[in-house]
């Protein structure tokens, strides 16, 4: 088994945001390896090779050379492929994804020969944009990993990734799919289905652009730059999750709600007080850049 040091055959599969970013950062800690793309959007993986993302663009039959393969396509095509990635790799070989669910990717794989060769990882950290333009260096420095069914993967293989995720820059937290699919309904995909539905609120109503443009300030800007999100990453993982977005979105429209009451009935004291408590969420996030 080839370690780090070792001139490694990567193989990203997806060269956008994150895999794009993942592929130029590899690149960077790992100066030796062959960095090979897969995309089936071809001018994508040209532009990544062009910008020098990537050593070269391959297919899937590459994948018998591989010693690393970085999954980063929409969830519901991993879900699809991931079984196929790990019939063609070699036995020394592991396989890690990025995506933003994890209960049904490791229960599609739950009983393949080779379970033990894939690595169930979700790198919090993203921008709004995508395609390999949108990648950018160090973008997961300082950000959290989260690894689940650690121990279904080979031991061997665990020291390869932790080893990696650490010359990246990231935290590691350790925990179950399907907690991690429940909590990241709530911290990740709820921001996003409120980002899109916000900005939809305003284009309806403020039919001319130039006004929103001239009248949009700092906080619109910010709250509503989710809404610049790819939808094809970000509808299949709302189906994916879905009972768990739903059950976010039920909670986030009762609190709409109940402020909408208060407002209605100008009680600025209780509207104070809803907005005062949550301002401790200044101190949670305090250790967030």
């Amino acid at each position: 088994m080839k370690a780090l040091d070792d001139s490694l055959h990567i193989i990203c599969i997806g060269i956008g945001l994150i895999g794009g970013s993942l592929a130029v950062d590899c690149k960077a800690v790992l100066p030796q390896a062959t960095l090979t793309g897969i995309d089936t959007n071809r001018t994508n993986a040209e532009k990544a090779l062009e910008l020098q993302l990537i050593d070269r663009i391959g297919d899937y039959t590459d994948l018998e050379t591989a010693d690393l393969v970085i999954l980063a396509i929409p969830v519901d095509a991993s879900v699809a492929v991931l079984g196929s990635i790990l019939d063609r790799i070699p036995e020394d070989c592991l396989v890690f994804d990025a995506s933003s669910t994890k209960a049904a990717l490791c229960q599609e794989v739950a009983d393949h020969p080779k379970r033990r060769n894939y690595l169930a990882a979700h790198p919090i950290a993203g921008t709004e944009f995508s395609g390999a333009e949108a990648a950018v260096a160090n973008l997961f420095r300082g950000k959290t990993n989260i690894i689940c069914e650690v121990e279904k993967t080979a031991f061997k293989l665990q020291e390869r990734a932790l080893e990696l995720f650490s010359r990246l820059g990231m935290r590691i937290r350790y925990m179950d799919p399907v907690s991690h699919d429940r909590h990241i309904a709530y911290v990740s995909h709820l921001s996003h289905i409120s980002s899109f539905m916000l900005g939809k609120t305003v284009i309806e109503k403020e039919k001319n652009e130039r006004d929103i443009f001239d009248m949009a300030g700092s906080g619109f800007a910010s709250t509503v730059r989710l809404a610049k999100s790819s939808p094809d990453m970000w509808t299949p993982i709302f189906a994916q999750n879905k009972n768990n977005v739903l059950e976010a979105l039920d909670e986030y429209v009762e609190n709409l709600q109940q402020f909408r009451d208060l407002l209605e009935k100008t009680d600025t004291e209780a509207m104070y007080s809803e907005m005062d408590s949550v301002n401790r969420i200044k101190t949670i996030l305090s250790g967030i850049k």
